[in-house]
């Protein structure tokens, strides 16, 4: 049986860890808001309605991919091409080339920024392995105008991180929705471990905190796991009511 990502892969590690996810989306929150083309977002309402749910559906399409055959993981891409080229026929134009290429780019950077402040440094192999693996998702989307290697990616993810980024009155609504489900605490723990994980330019549009506590503090988090507190700290942290929902990521 062939897979779309082999069984043992580092992609397999870090879209199989709920914590490390939680770290992903943290980050692709924040810049999410920024994007130029965020207005799509709120053309479906999807997002701004409920970000958390629309988190763990984003989830579920990757996880699809990560760990299913390589026929089944095509055709989930091929079904996401899909349901975006409906929305696209409802509003009477296409999503801009760049918007989509933003998005695999916040994937393949969030993915190694949440695994290397959890776990430790991707080695340069894995790098090209996660950046190869969400390039033939692209690949299956038809998004064109796609990098050919990790190198490649590195130079042009800057030049979208420059380009396409803007605080707008979309930034504000999202992150008060994301207040509003989260609450005031742990909304500011949001924002404080959006400051560890996002690029600077991300971080300077934003106002987020510099050196907050949680950056002397989350090496402590392979303490916790060994100490068997995982299920502790994510009670904790983390609304009760998405509790069984974020352990059903660990796979």
């Amino acid at each position: 049986m062939t897979f779309f990502v082999k069984p043992g892969s580092i992609v397999r590690q870090i879209w199989g860890d709920a914590d490390v996810i939680l770290l992903v989306f943290a980050g692709s929150a924040a810049e999410f808001a920024l994007n130029r083309a965020v207005d799509w977002l709120f053309y479906t309402g999807k997002l701004p309605a409920d970000p958390i749910a629309r988190l763990f559906s984003t989830v579920r399409y990757a996880q699809e991919i990560v760990f299913a055959t390589d026929e089944k993981a095509r055709q989930t891409i091929a079904r996401m091409g899909a349901i975006h080229g409906g929305v696209e026929q409802k509003r009477g134009y296409q999503i801009p080339d760049w918007a989509y290429r933003d998005v695999l780019y916040m994937l393949i950077d969030y993915s190694q920024r949440a695994y290397e402040t959890l776990h430790r440094p991707l080695t340069d192999p894995e790098r090209e392995e996660l950046f190869s693996t969400f390039r033939e998702v692209g690949a299956g989307m038809h998004v064109p105008g796609l990098p050919n290697t990790y190198a490649d990616w590195k130079v042009d993810r800057e030049a979208h991180l420059n380009r396409d980024l803007i605080r707008s009155e979309f930034t504000d609504k999202l992150f008060q929705r994301y207040r509003e489900q989260l609450g005031n605490w742990r909304y500011d723990l949001l924002r404080q471990v959006q400051s560890i994980l996002v690029p600077e330019q991300v971080s300077q549009l934003l106002g987020l905190p510099w050196k907050t506590p949680l950056v002397y503090t989350i090496g402590l988090y392979s303490t916790f796991n060994r100490l068997g507190l995982r299920s502790v700290v994510q009670r904790i942290l983390l609304p009760t009511e998405y509790l069984a929902q974020i352990r059903s990521l660990d796979r």
